[in-house]
């Protein structure tokens, strides 16, 4: 996918006003102002920010069309992908988490900036509690399923919609995942990338559980 094949499946998908497209074009520029200081994306997707991250994450949003109305909980959201593009692109409110100091200060910096429906956690996975079931939780390469279900299967619920973008080893992952852990899994292909596919899980139990 090429950078205008990228503009023109948002413009279509999405019916982008012209307010988000300068949402998303003053995230960019953030996002490579902040480059200087912190490694957010690989140097290497700098020209292709569009199709590989943009793009990338706004391929969850159809997913989740049948999720309910409550929070989208993104682990492990580093640079704000996809939490920041979810939160420009849709209107759900998106509770980020995420545990390096320097990546929390930016995603307050994009959201305040932004003003976005969004916020941040700061901290471990595991210390999040107290909080309603997410009515969807994403995670762009934040842990293998295993432990990312280890670490987080307690702010979900039966209806919770798991959106989880996986690599090329992607069938190997699902395979061990349900050795130790059952649901209701289907696999949809990644549109920016053949080797990838997002795995969207939901109803998701540790396997013995009664």
């Amino acid at each position: 996918m090429t950078e205008d094949e990228a503009r023109a499946w948002l413009a279509k998908q999405f019916d982008v006003s012209r307010e988000t497209w300068t949402q998303l074009e003053r995230y960019i520029a953030l996002l490579f102002d902040e480059m200087s200081r912190q490694n957010l994306i690989a140097e290497s997707t700098r020209d292709h920010v569009w199709a590989r991250h943009v793009v990338d994450s706004a391929q969850l949003l159809p997913l989740a069309v049948k999720a309910g109305q409550g929070v989208w909980i993104d682990l492990g959201s580093g640079a704000g992908l996809p939490g920041i593009i979810v939160a420009m692109l849709s209107q759900r409110r998106v509770l980020m988490v995420e545990s390096r100091r320097r990546r929390i200060d930016f995603l307050n910096h994009v959201i305040d900036g932004l003003g976005l429906d969004a916020s941040v956690f700061g901290g471990r996975v595991e210390m999040l509690r107290d909080i309603r079931p997410g009515a969807v939780i994403s995670a762009r390469a934040f842990a293998p399923l295993p432990k990312l279900f280890a670490t987080s299967a307690h702010l979900s619920n039966a209806e919770t919609v798991w959106l989880l973008p996986k690599g090329k080893n992607w069938q190997n992952e699902l395979e061990t995942t349900r050795q130790a852990w059952q649901g209701v899994f289907h696999v949809e292909r990644s549109i920016t990338d053949p080797d990838s596919a997002i795995i969207v899980a939901r109803a998701v139990t540790k396997r013995g559980r009664t």
